[in-house]
């Protein structure tokens, strides 16, 4: 009876041991699927996936471009050493282009010239920067000069129009750019011709006949604007004849009621 029982029972606990075996290899084929699922399901996982597999593609390609690079360089450095043995060639020394044809043919010409003007320099420019070329063209002209520490008589046509009548009777032209330049009685020309000057350091040879200001010296009564208020009309351009009792024009100031400073510019 003992025996019969023992039978039934390990007949009994092999179909529940297969049973057990099979619930768990089904637990894991479904968890697995589940992983997938989520996998496929969740784009932020697939995402950083792309990521690094990006991440690492892009260390492999500075990897190559690395190589070829240390490979340019010693190819360079056998090249350079393969022509350190051949012979010197001696540079010759490159030409001074300080008298370039359009400063030599200004400043030289003796038909263009400002009469009274030998022992200054003169530039004509503008102070209103309705065109901004013009402006910054005028205003590096002025800092060049102005690094010289050289005293120059600045004609500013739009404070006075008399200025850039005279200019267009010099140069014979109606409509004349600006700055223009005039040192010594002489046409010099327009920025570009100055600033090549200053470059190559004929400018500089040109001033030394001139005499230094001090660093940083403004007039006092003007503040380098070279013009102030009339006295006579105090700007209005206008006075009062006692003798006929009418307002007539002022002589003594230019169409803006200004006349020159007469600390800086007599």
């Amino acid at each position: 009876m003992a025996e019969f029982e023992n039978s039934n029972a390990k007949s009994s606990s092999g179909p529940m041991f297969f049973n057990r075996s099979f619930t768990m290899h089904a637990n894991t084929a479904e968890a697995d699927a589940s992983k997938v699922h989520l996998l496929l399901n969740n784009p932020s996982s697939l995402n950083r996936a792309a990521s690094i597999s990006k991440f690492y593609n892009s260390i492999d390609s500075v990897k190559g471009k690395v190589k070829k690079l240390c490979s340019l360089f010693e190819s360079a450095k056998s090249s350079n050493s393969s022509k350190d043995h051949s012979p010197k060639v001696a540079l010759r020394p490159a030409k001074s282009i300080g008298h370039s044809s359009s400063f030599s043919s200004g400043f030289n010409n003796p038909l263009i010239r400002l009469p009274g003007t030998e022992d200054r320099i003169v530039v004509y420019l503008t102070s209103l920067r309705g065109i901004r070329r013009t402006y910054e063209d005028c205003y590096a002209v002025r800092m060049i000069f102005r690094g010289f520490r050289v005293w120059v008589d600045e004609r500013d046509i739009s404070m006075d129009s008399a200025y850039k009548k005279e200019l267009q009777s010099v140069l014979r032209k109606n409509n004349p750019s600006l700055p223009q330049v005039f040192i010594k009685g002489k046409y010099v020309g327009g920025a570009d011709v100055i600033k090549s000057m200053f470059e190559v350091g004929e400018l500089a040879k040109i001033l030394d006949d001139f005499p230094r200001i001090q660093p940083g010296l403004v007039c006092d009564c003007c503040g380098d604007a070279r013009f102030v208020p009339c006295g006579n009309c105090s700007g209005s351009r206008k006075v009062f004849d006692e003798d006929e009792g009418l307002l007539k024009r002022c002589l003594e100031c230019n169409e803006n009621g200004l006349i020159r400073c007469p600390s800086c510019c007599s």
